[in-house]
């Protein structure tokens, strides 16, 4: 039998996040980080980034990640991570010693890292991951791909790579009735998913995984990248619940939200791909003013203990996210979890 990967997310590091660090944002009236560097200019956004980076984590949080029962983590890295080594950086600041950092603190604690490219193809909400401000992504395909290759050869050799996520939060375009929704046409993504397997193939050779995110789209990867021409692919879905409708509370909604899982995942499996879970949080969309403190942590701890139930046939998942400033509840695993033994996140 396989072995399952059950990590966190590390969210808000290696980028600036306005939900895991809001005390960043705080003075600036920015909501984003181009917004940010904007407000603050680019002289003191990069050093707010660079001592950001030195504090917000360390080799104590690897060490009580794998403490707490995980065996992985996925590390959201941005287009710009090589710095002036890759494509034109513009503001941002180059990250790709901290990526260094994190294999050397993951491998010491025995922990595996799958990287996730950083870029949201399509999605009209992630400016932040456009290369070059450029909307089109025909325009800056080929600098993704660059940075693809330059990841899988630096850490090909790396015990702890467990693989590279070629795209974050990409949205593909959808047909409706006579119109189309906003998004990167299915096509375009569907090539370029061909060109980054590739290319990690040439850097890193078979044994690293290829995670493809299913932009929202989880029945349109029937038959795509069959196992007997690829290796070691795996379809990675996000499942949020939290701006969900149900139409009922308590236990009630939560078996409605994770029947949503589970008809989700049902989906995307008839790609014929390993399925994981790259994002999921404990947040429920709904609070029942009738419900006590003490009775909402506990539809929480019922609330994640079915998903994780939902999500026992899956390869892998990673929560959202391993730590907020605020301690953001709901959204960091050091609180949305802390009641769960190590057995349950195994």
């Amino acid at each position: 039998m396989l072995r399952a990967f059950h990590g966190v997310n590390i969210a808000g590091w290696l980028t600036l996040e306005p939900w895991v660090t809001p005390e960043l944002f705080a003075d600036s009236g920015a909501l984003d980080e181009p917004t940010l560097i904007t407000s603050l200019g680019k002289e003191r956004y990069q050093k707010l980034v660079e001592r950001h980076r030195e504090s917000f984590l360390s080799q104590t949080d690897f060490t009580q990640i794998a403490a707490r029962g995980f065996n992985a983590v996925r590390l959201p890295v941005p287009w710009y991570a090589f710095g002036g080594l890759g494509p034109e950086p513009g503001p941002y600041v180059g990250c790709v010693t901290q990526v260094d950092h994190a294999f050397d603190w993951a491998e010491e604690v025995g922990l595996n890292v799958l990287l996730a490219l950083d870029v949201s193809p399509g999605n009209p909400d992630e400016s932040a991951a456009l290369v070059r401000d450029q909307v089109d992504f025909r325009e800056y395909r080929e600098d993704l791909l660059d940075v693809i290759a330059a990841l899988s050869k630096r850490y090909a050799s790396r015990m702890g790579f467990l693989g590279l996520e070629v795209a974050d939060d990409p949205v593909a375009q959808v047909r409706h009735g006579f119109s189309l929704s906003e998004g990167i046409p299915l096509h375009s993504l569907r090539n370029y998913y061909r060109e980054a397997y590739d290319t990690i193939r040439s850097q890193a050779g078979e044994d690293v995984l290829v995670v493809l995110p299913d932009a929202g789209v989880p029945h349109a990867w029937k038959s795509f990248m069959a196992q007997d021409a690829y290796h070691n692919v795996w379809l990675d879905c996000h499942l949020f619940h939290h701006t969900d409708h149900v139409d009922a509370a308590g236990p009630s909604a939560v078996r409605k939200l994770v029947d949503k899982s589970r008809a989700y995942l049902a989906k995307a499996r008839k790609s014929g791909l390993p399925t994981m879970v790259g994002k999921w949080s404990a947040s429920l969309p709904y609070a029942d003013s009738m419900m006590t403190p003490e009775g909402q942590i506990a539809l929480a701890r019922v609330y994640v203990s079915e998903q994780l139930t939902a999500f026992s046939n899956c390869p892998g998942w990673f929560f959202q996210t391993w730590k907020t400033s605020g301690k953001l509840v709901g959204w960091d695993a050091r609180v949305a979890l802390a009641t769960f033994e190590r057995r349950m996140l195994d």
